[in-house]
C-alpha cells in the first residue's frame, strides 16, 4: 500500500461536511475491522459509506489520508485521564481502558496498528496521537508527586507511563493472550513500585530533558 502526500482534512468540520466525514470514517473503521489494512480501498469505503467515490478521492486522496484521519479523529475525542486519588488507581484504570479498547474491537485496533507500518501518513498521525495522550497522562505523575507518592518531582512521566501500560499491549497484541482482569492492577503496581524505588528519576525523556515532551 502506497500513499501520496495530502493535506489532512480540516478537524471538526460542521454541517454536511461533518456528516460526510463521519460516514466515511465509520466506513473506514468497519472495513479495517472486517478486512484489515490490506483490504482497505477507496472504492470499498465509498461503497460502504454511501458517499460518492469522487468525494472520497477529492477529500482524502488515498488510503493513507483515510487512515490518518481516522487516527486524528480519535485524538479529537474529549478524553480525560483517570483521577482515582492514587497513582496505583490511576494507572490501573488507564490499563483497564487500554485492555477494553483492545478486546472490544480487537481486529480494528490491531489493523490500525499494522496500518501505521505501511502508511507514512498513518504513522505520523499515530505518533501525534500517542504524544498527545502521553502529554495528557503526565498529570497522573504530577498529582502523585503532589500527594507525596513519589520520591522526587523529577520522575520521568513518559518512562513511568510506558512501563505501566506496555505490558498490556505485549499480552494482548504480541502474545494474543486472553484478557486477564488482574493484569491491569499487576502491571500498574509493578510500575509504581519501580517509580517509588527511583527507577524513573532523572532519566532522559524523549526530548532529552527529565520529562521530555510529556509534561508540556
Amino acid at each position: 500500500m502506497t500513499d501520496t502526500p495530502a493535506t489532512a482534512p480540516d478537524r471538526r468540520p460542521g454541517g454536511r461536511t461533518a456528516r460526510v466525514r463521519a460516514q466515511v470514517l465509520d466506513a473506514v473503521r468497519a472495513e479495517l475491522a472486517e478486512r484489515g489494512h490490506e483490504g482497505l480501498t477507496m472504492e470499498g469505503v465509498a461503497a460502504r459509506s454511501g458517499v460518492h467515490r469522487t468525494t472520497v478521492y477529492r477529500r482524502w486522496r488515498d488510503v493513507g489520508g483515510l487512515l490518518a484521519d481516522v487516527i486524528d479523529a480519535a485524538g479529537e475525542i474529549d478524553w480525560q485521564p483517570p483521577d482515582t486519588g492514587s497513582l496505583l488507581g490511576d494507572l490501573t484504570a488507564l490499563n483497564e481502558e487500554i485492555q477494553d479498547s483492545l478486546t472490544v474491537r480487537p481486529s480494528f485496533a490491531v489493523a490500525l496498528m499494522a496500518a501505521s507500518f505501511h502508511s507514512e501518513q498513518a504513522a505520523q498521525a499515530q505518533t501525534r496521537l500517542w504524544a498527545d495522550r502521553y502529554a495528557q497522562c503526565a498529570v497522573l505523575v504530577d498529582r502523585a508527586a503532589d500527594r507525596g507518592e513519589l520520591p522526587s518531582r523529577n520522575t520521568d512521566a513518559h518512562a513511568l507511563l510506558v512501563a505501566a501500560t506496555a505490558p498490556v499491549y505485549h499480552q494482548l497484541v504480541l502474545l494474543r493472550a486472553d484478557p486477564d482482569p488482574r493484569n491491569s492492577r499487576r502491571f500498574a503496581a509493578a510500575a509504581v513500585s519501580a517509580a517509588v524505588a527511583g527507577a524513573f528519576t532523572g532519566t532522559d525523556g524523549p526530548s532529552g530533558g527529565p520529562h521530555g515532551d510529556v509534561g508540556q
